[in-house]
């Protein structure tokens, strides 16, 4: 769970969670081409749009929470490696 790239995943969602990272990281990677290579992969626009959505949602509530300087709940942080 701490990372996914280490887990035993199909390709298709390999795929999906890699444009994701890179949204998260330089929201222009969101390009046509990155999209047309999740269509590829199988992934329909309505997917697309929702792996989009969540991705969107959860980068503005963790930059939120960090610029109120708002610490984790206990438990939450990812085991350190």
């Amino acid at each position: 769970m701490a990372d996914y790239t280490k887990a035993d995943l199909d390709v298709p969602l390999r795929e999906l969670l890699d444009y994701c990272v890179a949204v998260t990281r330089d929201p222009r990677s969101g390009s046509a081409g990155a999209v047309a290579r999740l269509r590829a992969a199988g992934w329909g626009d309505e997917a697309i749009h929702d792996a989009l959505q969540v991705t969107g949602f959860f980068n503005y509530y963790d930059r939120l929470a960090d610029g109120l300087g708002v610490d984790p709940e206990p438990g939450w942080m990812a085991p350190s490696s």
